[in-house]
């Protein structure tokens, strides 16, 4: 009896189109999986499952009597709780929207149920997206299903760990300064983020406005890159959208499968590696350049100076934007209200209760930031340090046509590890941050396992804004010379989780 849930999403496709398996079938292997695993791994706050299976028995319907349907129609999703979704609670991961129910699906949302994909539920996530580990969900953190316990990455440890415990062949995230790549580094499985503006944010709760973008998450590159052109294009509702076609994101990863690499010039930043990156790590990733030498491409090193300011631009404008948009929470619209005296002490008592550590901490820095005598000297300062960085890319590309660097300077860490250590916990999302600043595309991938522990290490691909479909064609020639050299994708060299009821 074959094992659906070890399937890639676009194997679950063309099984379906065949008539091999049935969508209810693949959802409820699925929703099986995480009754049996979910209770050690804790990647999903809700679980959908009369939904899911409805939606997938009118897709098995609709093709018994011979309907055209998109090309991921029956196949199932997770979705990283910061969308919105009509009839699913939204929380974010804060305590201050618990059992929130919108009146209104995001557009992703809207797109994922157009393409008429079962939706299996809600994923954890860092409280707002405000963390590198899930360890900051009101609801409790993720486990890494590599080793269980060790953090998943963040903000969307929930979606990443989802995929890496079989629970889910697809999943959406969010990403403001890594929180797809990041995640996807540590638990062996693929993440992009687009082009800022590529995919719709309408409906996605705000953290930062200039950083924020959803993307997909998947096991495979060519999965990332259908669920890719599911998610994408322009939306009236989103004032940042890009009015632009969806990449051809599938066509490009079949490319570079099967026609290599020839002639691609491959930029290695200067600036993201040497001190402070683990062995496995630095080791994983030169064995990833030797890869695509073979493929045909060629390597060169870039600098990329303004890097180094990197993290302290970071760290200015997300908390400021973040001070703007979570002002929204006051205890009068909705979310939780603690009742007090007058409406200042009930909407002070409300964000006392409501907010988590991590979300205060960077709440008073960037309402710290945004005040009347400092705007100018930090705020100010780090956009203009934001222009300085995406100038740096403009010249890197120049040279190259895509960048590339490890995913995270370590393997993942273990819980615990780093949570009362703010800085030591930034610091995981060095390499990932500058493509947010600069809004260009960026993916991670699987290169394998550090030798010294065994865990997961990621290679990161960045390209020029609007230029998503290259990062498909290198990730797949990168992943198709690393699979035959593993015999097998990483995922399924993954220790096995127990299986409980």
């Amino acid at each position: 009896m074959t094992d659906w849930t070890r399937a890639s999403a676009l194997e679950m496709s063309a099984a379906l189109r065949a008539g091999t398996v049935t969508s209810v079938e693949l959802v409820q292997a699925h929703l099986d999986r995480i009754a049996g695993v979910d209770g050690a791994v804790h990647a999903f706050l809700h679980v959908n499952t009369e939904d899911a299976l409805a939606v997938a028995a009118s897709v098995d319907a609709d093709r018994a009597a011979g309907v055209d349907l998109p090309l991921l129609a029956g196949v199932p999703i997770a979705i990283k709780d910061i969308l919105v979704t009509k009839g699913m609670p939204t929380t974010a991961g804060s305590k201050i929207l618990e059992g929130w129910m919108p009146p209104y699906d995001a557009t992703v949302t809207s797109k994922i149920r157009q393409a008429r994909m079962p939706i299996l539920g809600k994923t954890n996530m860092d409280e707002f997206a405000m963390g590198s580990s899930t360890e900051h969900s009101a609801y409790g953190p993720t486990h890494n299903p590599w080793d269980l316990d060790r953090i998943p990455g963040g903000s969307g440890g929930g979606s990443a760990a989802s995929l890496a415990a079989w629970e889910a062949p697809l999943a959406i995230g969010s990403d403001t300064g890594g929180s797809i790549r990041q995640p996807a580094a540590v638990t062996g499985t693929v993440g992009v983020k687009p082009t800022y503006g590529g995919v719709s944010r309408y409906g996605a709760i705000a953290l930062a406005s200039s950083l924020d973008q959803l993307g997909p998450c998947a096991r495979t590159v060519a999965d990332t890159a259908a669920l890719h052109e599911v998610m994408g294009g322009h939306d009236v509702m989103d004032a940042t959208s890009l009015d632009q076609p969806v990449p051809s994101c599938l066509d490009a990863a079949r490319d570079g499968a099967t026609n290599g690499l020839k002639g691609v010039r491959v930029g290695v930043v200067k600036e993201l590696g040497g001190d402070g990156y683990q062995a496995g790590v630095k080791q994983r990733f030169e064995e990833a350049l030797d890869h695509l030498r073979a493929a045909g491409a060629e390597i060169v090193e870039v600098s990329c100076p303004s890097f180094v300011y990197a993290m302290g631009a970071y760290y200015v404008i997300l908390p400021s934007e973040a001070s703007s948009n979570l002002a929204k929470f006051d205890s009068v619209r909705f979310g939780l209200r603690v009742e007090r005296d007058t409406i200042e002490q009930t909407m002070g008592a409300t964000r006392a209760e409501g907010f988590g550590d991590e979300v205060k901490r960077r709440l008073v820095l960037g309402t710290y930031a945004l005040s009347a005598g400092y705007r100018d000297a930090y705020y100010g300062s780090a956009q203009k340090v934001r222009t300085l960085i995406q100038r740096d890319f403009v010249a890197a590309f120049e040279k190259a046509d895509v960048l590339v660097s490890p995913t995270t300077p370590t393997t993942p860490f273990k819980l615990g590890e780093r949570v009362d250590d703010p800085v030591a916990m930034y610091l995981n999302d060095i390499a990932t941050i500058p493509a947010n600043l600069a809004g260009i595309p960026g993916m991670s991938l699987p290169s394998g396992v550090a030798p010294e522990d065994g865990l997961p290490v990621g290679f990161q691909i960045l390209a020029p804004a609007h230029e998503d479909a290259r990062l498909y064609r290198i990730g797949a020639a990168l992943e198709k010379a690393l699979v035959a050299e593993w015999g097998g994708s990483l995922a399924s060299m993954a220790p096995e989780l127990e299986v409980t009821r």
